[in-house]
């Protein structure tokens, strides 16, 4: 029987360490052909090496779309999903794969997700059905599922979510998050090698910081990240080490901030553009809090018991662990919830965390659906209808 092709797209550092395991299982079942195509910031010097990453893991790349400009204002950042597009429609019609795979809700998705859309080609999205209030990535996320296909979600609110938009309760197969998996099956980096390849001192306690562009909050983005850096400012014993953000609308000017801040704090502070999956997991499992804004903090940090401060709206939407503090963009806010994080009670609360995002078992039962699952007539999708006893029950909420 003829291998069905599943063409994986990756774009940014976000969703590369969550597909790597099911990129490895399609690699690895019978019956299944990999295409990988490598877009967004992969290309781009200074976000990371991806291509070394999968060359190093014995994954060939199949393709690539250019479609970064040279700022990221957001006419740049609509200019760019018209670039993917007209560069995944070329390249999809070369490739010719059976199915596409697609993870999450950026815009760099976006844009291959619209060539496969009009190419009539099956799509399987991962990580449908979640709501992030603070981002573009939202109404992002929400069309991919429209789009796609096949849904791979996380956790059963967000099968739920995906039939609530109309969307087949057969085609929707409840997985658990990816990333789990990818911490569970990271190898152990020891605190001696993680500091020689960082050259920087991991002495507790260890402050693992992310911030992103909230992209549809008001125009404060440059306050949030100040208040952020005022607020790490007030533990002068910690070791931060910064990760940049994604490329998203004003991701420029917060690589400008946080480099100031590491620049101005040596020995204590360093800014990274990417750990890699390996490393980032050594450092999770070092770190004493988890700051900022990224999903990381809400799906990855509750899976290894350590607690999270997690700041202001993007992530809004999203189930919560109890290890995960919310706060305002405030320093004042920030700082009382770091202490709180830090504080023995708090800590030991958090080792009886349970998180609402499976276990860490993801990648193989993708694998099988995706080389399982009939193809016929799946691209005719009709709307599928809540039942009407459920839409009075809503209308009475």
């Amino acid at each position: 029987m003829k291998a069905r092709k599943v063409c994986v797209v990756t774009g940014s550092r976000a969703d590369f360490g969550l597909l790597l395991w099911i990129m490895k299982e399609i690699q690895a079942t019978p019956g299944l052909a990999l295409q990988v195509v490598v877009t967004g910031t992969h290309p781009v010097p200074g976000f990371g090496d991806i291509l070394a990453d999968l060359d190093r893991e014995g994954i060939p790349v199949s393709g690539q779309v250019d479609m970064l400009l040279a700022n990221d204002s957001p006419v740049a950042i609509a200019k760019a999903i018209g670039l993917g597009t007209i560069g995944f429609a070329d390249l999809l019609d070369r490739l010719r794969p059976d199915i596409l795979l697609v993870l999450g809700d950026r815009y760099e998705i976006l844009a291959a997700a619209q060539a496969a859309l009009v190419a009539r080609l099956p799509i399987a999205h991962v990580h449908g059905g979640e709501s992030t209030e603070g981002a573009i990535d939202e109404a992002i996320r929400h069309s991919l599922t429209k789009m796609s296909h096949l849904h791979f979600v996380a956790a059963e609110s967000f099968r739920r979510r995906v039939i609530q938009l109309g969307e087949d309760p057969r085609r929707v197969w409840t997985v658990g998050a990816p990333g789990l998996e990818t911490i569970r099956r990271a190898p152990r980096v020891s605190r001696r090698t993680l500091e020689r390849d960082l050259e920087f001192s991991l002495a507790d306690p260890l402050f693992l910081v992310t911030w992103h562009p909230e992209t549809l909050g008001a125009d404060d983005f440059r306050d949030g990240v100040r208040q952020l850096c005022e607020a790490l400012d007030r533990f002068p014993a910690a070791r931060i080490l910064w990760t940049r953000p994604n490329s998203d609308t004003h991701a420029s000017f917060i690589v400008h901030e946080i480099e100031a801040f590491g620049k101005e704090r040596p020995g204590r502070a360093k800014v990274v553009a990417s750990l890699g999956t390996d490393r980032y997991a050594g450092l999770l499992r070092l770190a004493a809090v988890v700051i900022g804004n990224s999903s990381s903090g809400i799906i990855e940090a509750p899976f290894l018991k350590v607690p999270t401060v997690n700041i202001g709206t993007r992530q809004n939407g999203r189930p919560r662990a109890p290890s995960i503090i919310d706060c305002p963009v405030q320093a004042e806010a920030i700082a009382a919830a770091i202490v709180r994080a830090l504080s023995p009670r708090f800590r030991a609360a958090c080792r009886h965390a349970v998180s609402p995002y499976g276990v860490g078992h993801t990648a193989r039962r993708i694998a099988g659906i995706l080389r399982e699952v009939p193809l016929d007539g799946v691209l005719v999708k009709h709307f599928y209808d809540l039942p009407a006893r459920r839409l009075a029950e809503g209308k009475k909420r």
